[in-house]
């Protein structure tokens, strides 16, 4: 909101507090102390940072030369700090006014620039641990809940309003839904609060003059870029008006360059779309039904040639962390979600980021990545390459009603053992199931128990060899491979350490149990007590034994 010279009058008698901050700033004022008062104002409530006028009452205007470019400076700010500030550079008759106007932090999430800041006095302290917690706990407040000051059944789209009804109708199989008035659909889904709408139906519902005069965040930007080259995008398109008018446009733009991929299994060529319908829509939900409203960004949807990106407004949940993304469900915005249940767009439970798991393992593709994620914005990024058919054929041979029965944590460890990567402890305990399953198979045992999948993968793909390889040779095998070697080095004796890079996925307690065998035996015997004990064949003629020493 600009500010006149009138107002900014008034201003200078007014009570300098949490809201209100002067500073002379005659030749200068640093950027970080800016952008942490801003911070501040922020946190208890926006308000404005006026520079060029004293602090002390009675004030005056001296004027400012600071920030000769303010618009840089303000987009500086929005840049540190998610929230759409404003600057008005005013010409009073007593010198240049820069006035910063600071919006309010959203519910639940408080600002941080280099720390967590609010006024005491005339100072700025970071906000002690209880302050944080009281904000972290208005999180469960729900915003698309929220009354929509001002909005009207008839700034809703008519459009977008029947094909929900088309949706919900096909769920449900009701036939009785189709006399409903919009409003008593309206009613019905809880887009009412008390006799007012509510922010839910403004961002499913809202046209797009609407949506343009009461929230300008929610809306979506689509781009498409042929290469990583920077630049502008081939394709832009935005999307400001209610969620039900454009959901299947976006879809169809996106498909319009959306290749398939070809994997042949047996005499048959079979096709995969580089990406898939319903992870794409999926991650769109996510995006919609999560987003933090109360930022000023908009939710972006980067197509690239084999990689998706989605980028929303808001961190993840207070609860939610990248750790337990696949077990827990915190709906930021839970009128939406519900609506969205109402019509079948989405589980009530809420898996999609699950089902965007499980499908891209099943169809041999890497898993959702979420870098780029902060407390701030949340980044999803589906990849779309196939990187092994013969993975995906493997799944096909299990059946789909036995995968049916796999939660995302089995098709993680599928996935992990796939591509040779440690198995996470959260995922280990489904190790047994999928062994019971016969999907995979246990080498070694112990700690140096290793996982591949089962001999029936590699038989499908011609590589029996490599099967027996990756699961090793047996104990007795083993041991004899190590009395060649330690033969072979009879002359200068072998230390444990030379051995174990022999079996590197042996644990040391395993070669040693091995070296006690051959000891047993009486094949080999040990010179010294420390680790860098040499090791040595016993030889069948005893004058050789002599030569080496004593033995232990």
């Amino acid at each position: 909101m600009s500010i006149t010279v009138e107002q900014l009058g008034e201003l200078l008698n007014a009570q300098e507090g949490e809201r209100l901050e002067f500073k002379e700033a005659r030749t200068g004022y640093h950027f970080e102390e800016l952008a942490k008062y801003c911070a501040a104002l922020a946190n208890e409530g926006g308000g404005r940072i006026i520079l060029g006028i004293t602090d002390k009452r009675p004030r005056k205007v001296v004027g400012s030369q600071a920030f000769p470019q303010p618009e840089r400076t303000r987009a500086g700010l929005m840049e540190n700090i998610p929230l759409r500030i404003e600057c008005n550079e005013l010409q009073h008759p007593a010198g240049r006014v820069l006035v910063f106007e600071v919006p309010s932090r959203p519910v639940g999430t408080p600002i941080r620039y280099r720390g967590y800041w609010m006024r005491r006095g005339d100072s700025l302290v970071e906000m002690p641990p209880e302050r944080l917690r009281e904000i972290f706990a208005e999180v469960g407040h729900d915003f698309s809940a929220d009354v929509c000051p001002h909005l009207i059944v008839g700034d809703l789209s008519a459009e977008a309003m029947e094909n929900f009804r088309r949706r919900w109708m096909g769920k449900t199989k009701n036939q009785g839904l189709a006399t409903l008035s919009h409003e008593q659909l309206l009613r019905d889904i809880d887009a009412f609060s008390g006799n007012r709408l509510t922010y839910a139906a403004l961002i499913l519902f809202g046209t797009r003059q609407a949506v343009r005069k009461h929230l300008q965040q929610a809306e979506v930007i689509f781009e498409y870029r042929s290469s990583e080259a920077s630049g502008p995008a081939q394709q832009r398109k935005e999307y400001q008006e209610g969620f039900f008018n454009y959901y299947d446009e976006l879809w169809n733009v996106i498909n319009l360059r959306n290749d398939l991929q070809h994997y042949q299994d047996g005499l048959f060529v079979l096709d995969i779309p580089t990406f898939s319908e319903r992870p794409v829509r999926e991650a769109f939900l996510n995006a919609v039904s999560h987003r933090d409203y109360q930022l000023g960004g908009s939710v972006f949807v980067r197509q690239y040639q084999r990689r998706l990106v989605l980028e929303s407004p808001g961190g993840l949940p207070v609860d939610v962390t990248l750790d337990n993304i696949l077990d827990r469900q915190s709906p930021r915005n839970r009128r939406i979600a519900e609506i969205f249940a109402k019509c079948g767009l989405v589980e009530r439970s809420g898996q999609g980021m699950n089902l965007m798991f499980e499908q891209s393992i099943q169809q041999g593709k890497p898993v959702p990545d979420l870098a780029g994620t902060d407390p701030f914005r949340v980044v999803v990024t589906l990849r779309g390459e196939i990187e092994d058919p013969r993975f995906i054929r493997f799944l096909e041979k299990i059946g789909q009603e036995r995968l049916q029965s796999f939660s995302t944590h089995d098709f993680l460890v599928l996935d992990h053992i796939h591509r040779e990567q440690p198995i996470p402890p959260v995922l280990r305990p489904r190790i047994q199931f999928l062994r019971a399953q016969g999907v995979i198979e246990a080498a070694g045992r112990g700690r140096g128990t290793r996982y591949l999948l089962s001999r029936r993968y590699y038989e499908m793909i011609g590589r029996k060899g490599l099967f027996t390889l990756k699961r090793g040779l047996d104990r007795r095998a083993n041991i004899e491979l190590l009395f060649q070697h330690i033969s072979d080095y009879a002359a200068t004796g072998t230390r444990l350490g030379d051995m174990m890079q022999v079996f590197p996925d042996l644990s040391q307690g395993q070669v040693q149990r091995m070296l006690r065998n051959l000891k047993a035996q009486g094949r080999v015997f040990k010179k010294g007590r420390t680790r860098a004990a040499l090791w040595f064949p016993i030889a069948s003629d005893d004058s050789d034994n002599a030569q080496l020493g004593t033995r232990e």
